[in-house]
C-alpha cells in the first residue's frame, strides 16, 4: 500500500445503503480519490479504483465471489483486503468504510492521490 503513516483521513458520505446498486459496485470520486465501493456476501469494502498493473479503472470490471476483476487484463483482487490473487501485481489501496445510520461512509486521505494512485481514464 502506498501512503504515509502520518497522513490523516477524513470520512465522506457516499450514499444511503438502500440506494446501493444491485450490480454490487459503485465508483465514486471522493476528495480527488477514485474509490470503488463493492458489496459482497461478506459486506461492503472500498478500494482505490485503479488496477496496480496498468492503472485501469477497476469499476469497469466485474465483482464476483468476493473478487474484483480488472477489465483490461483480468487481474483479480480480493474485495475485502485488496490482496492480488490473480497475477503478480501489488495489492490495492484499501479505504476504511463504515455504515452509520444507514449511510455508507468512506475515509480517504486528506492529501490528494499521487500519480501512482490515480487511474488512467480514457
Amino acid at each position: 500500500m502506498f501512503g504515509s503513516d502520518t497522513m490523516s483521513d477524513t470520512w465522506h458520505v457516499v450514499l444511503a445503503e438502500v440506494d446501493f446498486p444491485e450490480e454490487g459496485k459503485l465508483a465514486a470520486r471522493i476528495a480527488g480519490w477514485s474509490v470503488l465501493v463493492v458489496r459482497t456476501d461478506d459486506g461492503f469494502s472500498a478500494v482505490n479504483d485503479r488496477c496496480t498493473h496498468q492503472a485501469a479503472l477497476l469499476s469497469g470490471g466485474k465483482v464476483r465471489r468476493g473478487t474484483i476483476m480488472c477489465p483490461l487484463h483480468g487481474a483479480r483482487f480480493e474485495a475485502a483486503t485488496g490482496h492480488c490473487i490473480g497475477g503478480a501485481y501489488a495489492d490495492l489501496r484499501r479505504f476504511d468504510l463504515r455504515i452509520a445510520g444507514g449511510v455508507i461512509e468512506v475515509a480517504v486521505p486528506d492529501a490528494p492521490p499521487g500519480p501512482h494512485e490515480r487511474p488512467v481514464e480514457v
